[in-house]
């Protein structure tokens, strides 16, 4: 039997005699001036997942700059969301990786090198068109035990 109560930004489940919790990181999140229906992350249990981030300045979309630019906006970004929810970069297991172009591979991956030098998580990376006009979104999953 499940029993679900929803308190603020923070949804509990109780299932056989089991507590989670999921919590909404972090405000809402806004592009061009838009409020999306989406979270910035969500804390479910140890884990935190993290929407995708694209390169932003200022609320808007990075259209401009190098791969490495906007690569490394995007992981600057993650790294302000990550402190958010209580964890650090290093707490990183997993990331996804979108690219509009094949041959930025290299530059993306220089930059990415520099944040997760060392243990660095397992990551998936393809190509893919947005639909906005950028180069590079990432997404990842972090684990940081709730330890109380």
């Amino acid at each position: 039997m499940s029993k679900r109560s929803q308190t603020g930004n923070s949804t509990l489940s109780q299932i056989s005699g089991t507590k989670t919790v999921k919590q909404i990181i972090g405000g809402p999140l806004i592009i061009n001036g838009r409020q999306l229906t989406l979270s910035k992350a969500i804390r479910a249990g140890d884990f935190i997942f993290l929407t995708g981030q694209v390169p932003m300045k200022d609320g808007v979309p990075m259209t401009e700059g190098t791969i490495e630019e906007q690569t490394r906006v995007c992981i600057e970004l993650i790294r302000e969301t990550l402190k958010e929810a209580g964890c650090k970069l290093n707490d990183v297991v997993k990331s996804m990786v979108w690219l509009k172009n094949r041959e930025d591979f290299p530059g993306f991956n220089e930059v990415y090198g520099e944040y997760f030098s060392e243990g660095a998580p397992v990551r998936s990376a393809l190509v893919s068109d947005f639909l906005i006009d950028i180069k590079v979104e990432i997404e990842c999953l972090a684990y940081k035990p709730d330890i109380k």
